[in-house]
């Protein structure tokens, strides 16, 4: 019941009273699940209803491991999973308050919420499916998660060697090293700035010769279709294979944020020159601290310099620094050692490292995983996995939906299926039970999931309807 209520109607603990009162829940004797209410303070539900639920919080999280496991092997069973590349990444949560000690911590938060302990998640994706997820202190560093999240891969999942598929936050010295000595591949971005080898490897790119990648479906609709395009560069290392990528829908995505960002810049810098020669502001520390907060903003300091000589403040762009941020643009690069990759098949692979950014987006805004209010590090580790398992059954509908030729998010979905009703109807002395068949879309998703009979089960009970 908790996983079909952060599925069907995220939300906390606390609000499914509210859920059961919309929504029929029924247990496997088909009778409908309701709420216990009582005020006590801020709470309207029984305080002892809602114990159970966080029991049950508690009894789920003591079976994690195995139930991933057992989940991974049904899912290869079922959809003949090929295990050869693993996508990771992490993100991050928030908490309200000071979350629980030894989990929550300060760290870089992907939700912009800097000021808020957070802790942090890791999540294995195989094969577009997520097959296991790793709750860490909030403080923790992107690239030190690596080592145990391989170390489960193999010692819990049994799996042999894989291709490690990693952002630019999960590369150090230290993991490429550890990748190698446990015979792993990998295939891992490059951080792009302030990195020399980055730029000799994108100066190296522009005689190309440059290969064209397929482009995916939505971009083929475009009235003009973005290229993406890759050549490889010779590596700095020993078996190393180096793939600069150009992608025009980046490179339009990334010039205009740095436009963006460079007039909000200069407006404020504009500002700071009037005030200067208006008399209102003339100590140059001042004036220097005025200057360094505004190109502390938007990456300011990326495109703009400054200057205060004999009582003029001048502000240009930056002569060393704007040139490098231009070339960078709709750029990224990819380095591996797995020999049988062809540079497009690299692409599509780093390409497909998206999609855990999309899930995790589904995952905390869907699934409503943000912000935790539990105070118990296995309150919080449980809430996750409950998310998780949720975010499982959305991929599962999704993956059913696109097998089934309907165009439809698994939100979607969940919406359309709302337009089904649970209705009671009094013949004598007997309550009949039955289910509305819903609009066109609803009967669409419940033929690609193979749901035939949709009547809930029926009970005994002999209850006079309510007038």
């Amino acid at each position: 019941m908790l996983v079909a209520n952060r599925l069907c109607r995220p939300s906390s603990e606390h609000a499914l009273g509210q859920w059961l009162e919309s929504d029929f829940v029924c247990g496997r004797d088909g009778k409908r699940i309701v709420a216990r209410w009582k005020q006590q303070g801020r709470v309207r539900v029984d305080l002892n209803w809602l114990q159970e639920w966080y029991r049950t919080l508690d009894r789920l999280l003591a079976h994690k491991e195995r139930i991933e496991v057992e989940l991974f092997a049904r899912l290869r069973d079922l959809f003949h999973l090929q295990v050869e590349m693993v996508f990771y990444d992490l993100t991050s949560t928030y908490f309200e308050g000071r979350g629980p000690v030894g989990l929550a911590g300060f760290g870089y938060s992907r939700d912009g919420k800097a000021r808020n302990r957070q802790v942090q998640v890791g999540l294995v994706m195989i094969n577009g499916w997520p097959i296991a997820h790793h709750v860490f202190d909030g403080s923790l560093r992107d690239s030190a998660s690596v080592e145990m999240v391989l170390k489960d891969l193999q010692e819990r999942f049994g799996l042999g060697r894989v291709i490690f598929v990693g952002d630019r936050g999960m590369v150090t010295i230290q993991n490429l090293a550890l990748l190698r000595q446990r015979g792993q591949g990998y295939l891992v971005g490059l951080k792009r700035r302030r990195n020399e080898q980055v730029d000799r490897y994108i100066q190296a790119a522009a005689q190309g010769p440059w290969q064209d990648c397929p482009v995916g479906i939505t971009a083929m609709e475009r009235e003009k279709v973005p290229r993406t395009m890759v050549t490889e560069v010779a590596g700095e290392e020993p078996n190393v294979r180096v793939f600069v990528v150009q992608s025009e829908e980046r490179l339009a995505y990334e010039r205009g944020m740095r436009e963006a960002a460079m007039e909000k810049t200069r407006q404020a810098l504009e500002k700071l020159s009037l005030r200067v020669a208006a008399g209102r502001l003339k100590k140059a520390q001042k004036i220097g601290e005025a200057a360094a907060r505004i190109l502390g903003r938007n990456h300011g300091s990326r495109y703009y310099g400054w200057s205060f000589e004999k009582g003029l403040f001048r502000y240009f762009e930056h002569p060393g620094h704007l040139a490098p941020e231009k070339a960078l643009e709709g750029k990224y690069v990819i380095q591996t050692e797995e020999l049988d990759l062809s540079a497009v098949q690299a692409v599509e692979a780093y390409k497909d490292l998206s999609e855990i950014e999309r899930s995790f987006r589904e995952l905390k805004d869907l699934v409503e995983m943000r912000p935790i209010y539990h105070r118990r590090p296995k309150r919080v580790r449980a809430h996750i996995f409950i998310a998780a398992l949720a975010f499982l059954l959305a991929r599962a509908l999704e993956k059913k939906l696109k097998a089934a030729t309907v165009p439809m998010s698994s939100a979607q979905a969940l919406e359309a299926l709302r337009t089904m009703h649970v209705v009671d109807i009094r013949v004598g002395t007997e309550i009949r039970r039955g289910v509305t068949a819903g609009n066109h879309q609803a009967r669409q998703i419940l033929a690609a999931l193979g749901i035939s009979d949709r009547e809930p089960l029926q009970t005994q009970s002999s209850e006079k309807m309510p007038a």
